[in-house]
């Protein structure tokens, strides 16, 4: 006997299988177009334009995380790379000093007014152009039920850390706040 609630229609399944096919060309392309256009790895990218969008250019690690849906050691290698090409800073945050804050530099601000306009025409190639305002409209209020929906139930990125008695400093990493 099958749960009815365990399988998917074929609408349903062909949405979903969409989905992974529009998202893996889709990333592919991009991550083309930043790496050609600027030496950045799509991760680097969302990071930059995350901080760029940021009143003040800046965001503590944890939250950066979270927006990208990101470990925290991946995150501290990824800012480490941005920070030693000057792209960001880092400097313990002023509201908690076990948190750390990434600010864009100037630097990081003019490469990413070097990758955007090829970026956005990848955008409107591949993912815009076969789609009327109206396909858009929707798609952007569908995506964004969907996002709304499994933002819901924070990323690991974001889950409280579970403290380790073991580890020196009371479970805290040795380095970084990511």
């Amino acid at each position: 006997m099958t749960d009815e609630s365990a399988s998917l229609d074929p609408v349903e399944l062909g949405a979903y299988f969409a989905l992974i096919e529009v998202g893996s060309l889709l990333r592919h392309a991009v991550e083309l177009q930043l790496k050609e256009a600027g030496g950045l790895s799509y991760v680097q990218f969302q990071l930059l334009a995350a901080l760029g969008d940021a009143p003040a250019g800046s965001k503590r690690m944890t939250d950066l995380a979270d927006g990208v849906v990101y470990s925290r050691s991946g995150l501290t290698h990824q800012a480490g790379l941005l920070e030693s090409a000057g792209l960001v800073t880092r400097a313990p945050s002023l509201d908690d000093e076990r948190s750390v804050t990434v600010t864009i530099s100037e630097a990081g601000r003019a490469l990413l007014a070097t990758v955007f306009p090829g970026h956005i025409d990848v955008l409107k190639k591949l993912f815009l152009a076969p789609l009327g305002p109206d396909d858009v409209a929707e798609l952007a209020r569908s995506l964004t039920a969907v996002r709304d929906h499994m933002r819901s139930t924070p990323p690991r990125s974001a889950a409280p850390r579970r403290r380790s008695g073991g580890r020196p400093g009371g479970g805290r990493p040795a380095a970084g706040d990511a």
